[in-house]
């Protein structure tokens, strides 16, 4: 759209500048502010953490209940009724005044928004005191009720909350003094009168916030950025001469650019940093600075004023070290809601819009000493991407957006500039080209340098996701790297605190100990250990132990190489151990991988001998499956009498199975695990073929090891008087197992615990039965190893065994 604005500077004896044409689109009345979306989501999360905390210290609430309701009720009773009646009044006067005042102002709608906010917490507060009084938690319905006849929100105060929340009065000072004065007057009746807890009016104040920061994100608010005709005048004010403008595209980071003509025929870029765009994409700033050390994350949120004077700051100091950025001309704000930036026109274009096949060398190595002269000068510019990497029409290298730089920068945040744009660049013209150009100006001493940066974290989101794509670029530049400086010795960085791997399987942990605590909950161990029939205890004891030498003939089977069967069986053993800190299916892996590479084996044939092991035990593992899923359908074993609770678990995992084809992550995810754990297997079985004694012995020790987890499992069943015939056990075992491989908790912590007891109820074992089967079968195979697993795994790294 074309705008004719007549802009008048108001100045004393200030001329008439005449009609300034701005170009731009109309700015959207309304809009959705993130910063509404981010306090809602921290309401929720108050309000979640006030209820679990409440729950937990339910003794301390009472006390601290006890200590108001008598503060409270000292009060006078003519001081408690004057409070109840101006409170009362004063709750739904304020509002009230404030949508007069407002209408007179022609503000309708933040009105019409603060009603609807109104209206939905009403509704949402009646509903939540419905269902607690009905059907709730009798814990959270006597803390927020102290069993009195109250409401557990109250109806009147949620709605108030919700109103100023959504018609923004914590903006006016003097209304925002009113209303917390009338809502102190009510609570202060309610509490003499005792028709509120504690609790209660503080999860009525955080559920009412949080309803108004709703219906703001979900409604929107009025726009308050200031047009284009506002930066012309803000550009005026400066000084400069505007006789045009027109908005273009905005920047990577959301803020508006525009190009403005001046009356000497030269122009003007101008960023305006709108307030409101502050927290654009906090969350994801917030995760990054969580997840990485501290000299590489940025701050996740800062103000206005400081953006601007960062901003500033690095283009001045780029500026003074000689780099080709334009040049700032000028700073101010616009209103109270943005601020610009008047730098100097160049026409360019980013590299980004350039064919491969025109990045010559030339290009490459003015993009090289640019990044020399910002790192003499200790500036790191963070974002060097194709869209901040600019060419002018001159065929000069321009860098922009430098935004997200940094001053005085310590040698960390230089080496990641440097692997930032060695990745982008090969990802253009390739590792070779990208290190050699990087080579010439910068010298192989400092590429060394950044090679252990050359991480997939430390890049650009866009560049991180294009190697994520292309897996081998970043080994190919590191190759490079190390042919020009084979001896460089290179101290290993690490960029991240936690993978967020690790944050799963300490959430999974956390669940599956409250799992197994809750299980333990509902067993009277002392019974446990009375009731249980040792003798059975005995065999599940011997079928553990088999296991493990069943393990190490397994092992042994798919090696051609000699293994001595002893330390194999200290291996497995060692593989216990492991187990407390990583995943079932990972632990025995890596430290059968190592055993076989101390034991002489190259890399790749050792893992392609544990990988064969694994795919033969998973085809073992799932014809066994299928094998005993048969026998508990037919006369063979009449005792399972529910063998259709048997196919439910069945198809149960098939429908899992067929999810994870279908969603392609997940697909990915697993086709990627299963090719590099089974690539080189087929040649290694050929080897073994090659040997029948190999192939008895591995087929055997394949077969017996499941045998003999199924006969612990049985045993267990029997030492607690369970009935229960040895083809359900092995269908339970085998299926629990398959669900305890794929749980990111160390062993399969939980997982397998609650496969397993729901698979024996399903097959007829009472639920006390099952839990106290499944804690006896996981005590022989998962806690009992570990203390000889830790010191198989000690004796073998001292015999540099492992």
């Amino acid at each position: 759209m074309v705008r004719g604005i007549k802009e008048k500077d108001e100045s004393v004896g200030a001329p008439d500048h005449g009609v300034v044409l701005v170009v731009e689109p109309l700015l959207p009345q309304r809009i959705r502010r993130p910063s509404d979306a981010i306090r809602f989501l921290l309401t929720l999360l108050a309000l979640v953490a006030v209820v679990l905390l409440a729950l937990v210290a339910q003794s301390t609430l009472n006390g601290l209940e006890n200590d108001v309701a008598a503060g409270t009720g000292r009060a006078p009773a003519f001081l408690s009724s004057v409070a109840g009646l101006l409170g009362g009044i004063a709750v739904l006067a304020v509002p009230v005044a404030f949508a007069v005042e407002r209408v007179f102002h022609r503000d309708g709608m933040r009105i019409a928004q603060g009603l609807i906010a109104a209206i939905l917490a009403l509704l949402l507060s009646y509903a939540v005191d419905e269902w607690l009084i009905a059907a709730g938690p009798a814990d959270l319905n006597q803390l927020l009720t102290g069993g009195r006849d109250v409401e557990p929100l109250n109806t009147v105060l949620t709605p108030a909350i919700a109103y100023a929340t959504a018609v923004r009065m914590s903006r006016r000072p003097q209304w925002r003094a009113l209303l917390w004065m009338a809502l102190a007057l009510d609570l202060f009746a309610l509490f003499t009168a005792t028709k509120v807890t504690a609790l209660g009016a503080i999860v009525t104040y955080l559920v009412g916030l949080a309803v108004g920061y709703a219906t703001l994100y979900g409604i929107g608010s009025a726009n308050t950025r200031p047009p284009g005709s506002a930066v012309v005048a803000a550009l005026r004010r400066l000084g400069f001469g505007p006789v045009s403008a027109r908005r273009i595209d905005d920047d990577t980071s959301g803020s508006r650019r525009y190009v403005v003509g001046l009356a000497n025929q030269s122009r003007l870029d101008v960023t305006v940093l709108d307030r409101d765009r502050q927290v654009a994409g906090v969350m994801y700033r917030l995760w990054r600075r969580l997840r990485l050390n501290t000299e590489t994350r940025r701050r996740a949120i800062r103000s206005l004023r400081a953006e601007l004077e960062r901003e500033a700051l690095m283009a001045y100091a780029a500026q003074a070290a000689g780099a080709s950025l334009p040049r700032l001309l000028g700073t101010s704000e616009v209103g109270t809601e943005a601020a610009l930036l008047a730098y100097e026109h160049l026409d360019s274009r980013p590299l980004a819009d350039l064919g491969d096949d025109e990045i010559d060398d030339e290009l490459l190595a003015q993009t090289w000493e640019q990044v020399r002269l910002l790192h003499a000068h200790r500036l790191a510019h963070r974002h060097l991407t194709g869209e901040s990497i600019h060419v002018g029409a001159d065929g000069r290298i321009v860098l922009v957006d430098a935004r997200s730089g940094e001053i005085a920068a310590g040698d960390l945040l230089l080496r990641l500039d440097i692997a930032q744009l060695l990745a982008y660049l090969a990802l253009r013209v390739g590792p070779e080209r990208s290190v050699k150009s990087a080579t010439a100006v910068l010298g192989a001493d400092m590429l060394a340098s950044a090679m252990p940066l050359l991480q997939r974290i430390a890049l650009a989101r866009a560049t991180r996701a294009a190697t994520r794509k292309d897996k081998d670029l970043l080994p190919a530049i590191r190759d490079h790297i190390v042919a020009l400086k084979p001896q460089a010795e290179v101290e290993e960085v690490r960029l991240e605190r936690f993978r967020p791997r690790t944050l799963v399987t300490i959430i999974a942990s956390a669940l599956a100990a409250y799992f197994l605590l809750s299980q333990l909950s509902q067993v009277n161990l002392v019974t446990v250990v009375t009731s249980a029939n040792w003798a059975w205890g005995g065999v599940a004891l011997v079928a553990a132990v088999g296991s493990y030498v069943a393990a190490a003939a397994m092992l042994r089977g798919f090696v051609p190489e000699q293994l001595p069967l002893g330390q194999t069986v200290l291996a497995q053993l060692a593989g216990s151990f492991v187990k407390l800190v990583a995943p079932a299916a990972v632990g025995g892996v890596a430290i059968n991988t190592r055993y076989l590479q101390k034991r002489g084996v190259p890399p790749g044939p050792a893992v392609a001998s544990v990988g064969a092991s694994q795919l033969v035990g998973l085809i073992s593992h799932i014809l066994l499956l299928l094998f005993f899923g048969y026998l508990t359908g037919t006369q063979a074993a009449p005792s399972l009498t529910p063998s259709r609770g048997v196919l439910v678990v069945l198809l149960g995992l098939a429908v899992i199975m067929v999810v994870i084809l279908a969603v392609r992550p997940l697909r990915r995810m697993l086709t990627t695990r299963i090719r590099s754990l089974f690539s080189g297997v087929i040649p290694r079985l050929l080897d073994v073929l090659q040997s029948p004694r190999k192939i008895v012995e591995a087929l055997s020790g394949t077969l017996l090891l499941s045998l003999m987890f199924i006969a612990c499992l049985s045993a267990c069943v029997r030492a607690f008087g369970g009935e229960v015939s040895f083809a359900a056990v092995a269908v339970v075992f085998l299926a629990g197992n398959a669900i305890g491989s794929a749980a990111p908790t160390p062993g399969g912590l939980g997982a397998v615990e609650g496969a397993l007891s729901i698979g024996l109820t399903v097959a007829g074992l009472p639920p006390t039965v099952a839990t106290s089967a499944v804690l006896l079968f996981r005590l022989m195979t998962f806690w009992l190893p570990v203390l000889p697993g830790w010191a198989s795994f000690t004796y073998l790294q001292r015999h540099n065994a492992l």
